[in-house]
């Protein structure tokens, strides 16, 4: 066989195999799944908090298969949900979204915001997540803005808390649960020192949310005496390889950690990080591998 030959069959051998990845990716990212998780974080002999964590929905109005499960969460019946941003890519979501989390918004929740909840997504090289390890965003680029102010006022009209930069106390389950959180750390939006300092020891438990775990905003609340930190933003990595996994986090993060629950050392002390894989991802990389989109129920027990 000819040079010529060879490199040619080569060539479409590469492209067939390619296309099939990106085929198997794009219905992966439509196999929504529902993570379970236990997590020893409460006093001995407390009754278990069931905490529903969702995050990165980057919902378009069009995605009728993610509206219809997402909208079914609320059969859970969680005691507490946790958003964790990138909610929406479109102003035309809005309603949708509103329209899903519904029944999810008469729980009592907490949220922050992701930069994809300030900004409209635009398009750019859809392997530059990959060849980067960051988003598609250009220094000095102007992006339109999404209307998030109406997403804040729809969540906290509902009873849910801002914890962008802020703090915050709910009580669920019968129990004091004391909150903090930061804005989006991936874009630099984040002020920890602004909820800063010890953990109030009234509190039954210690919650921290973030929407990009950076290790400066993990180290400052874990450091601080938080119990269990939220985040997302990771995608869990997006596109994995068996055994391999993750190939990037996004963020500082070491891939090991880039979902699920871990833990997290700084300053002496513990913190239980549960980072969400999500439900979605930019419109313009709509594909997933070896990483289904999901949402998770983490049941809060009593530790050992």
């Amino acid at each position: 066989m000819g040079w010529a030959r060879t490199a040619g069959l080569l060539t479409g051998v590469t492209a067939g195999v390619a296309a099939a990845g990106l085929s198997y990716g794009i219905i992966e990212a439509h196999r929504f799944t529902l993570r379970r998780v236990r997590v020893p974080v409460l006093a001995p002999g407390a009754t278990p908090i069931r905490v529903l964590h969702i995050s990165d929905l980057h919902l378009l109005a069009r995605q009728h298969d993610k509206r219809e499960w997402v909208s079914r969460l609320a059969e859970l019946e969680p005691d507490l949900v946790v958003n964790t941003g990138d909610n929406f890519a479109s102003d035309a979501a809005l309603g949708p979204l509103l329209d899903i989390l519904s029944g999810l918004l008469a729980v009592p929740g907490v949220f922050v915001f992701g930069s994809n909840d300030y900004l409209k997504p635009k398009f750019g090289n859809p392997l530059g997540y990959l060849l980067h390890g960051r988003s598609h965003r250009h220094e000095g680029e102007e992006y339109p803005e999404l209307d998030h102010e109406a997403l804040r006022e729809a969540f906290t009209s509902a009873g849910w808390l801002d914890l962008n930069d802020r703090r915050g106390v709910l009580e669920v389950a019968g129990r004091r649960v004391a909150f903090r959180g930061t804005d989006d750390a991936h874009h630099q939006r984040d002020h920890y020192d602004e909820v800063a300092g010890p953990v109030p020891s009234d509190a039954d438990l210690n919650i921290g949310v973030t929407h990009a775990p950076y290790l400066r905003v993990l180290d400052a609340m874990t450091a601080d005496g938080v119990d269990l930190i939220f985040a997302g933003h990771t995608h869990g990595g997006q596109v994995c390889l068996p055994v391999k996994g993750a190939l990037v986090t996004n963020c500082d993060l070491d891939p090991a950690r880039v979902k699920g629950l871990s833990t997290h050392d700084a300053g002496g002390r513990t913190a239980f990080l549960h980072v969400s894989a999500g439900l979605g991802s930019s419109p313009f990389a709509p594909y997933r591998t070896f990483c289904p989109p999901e949402a998770s129920l983490l049941t809060l027990v009593p530790r050992d």
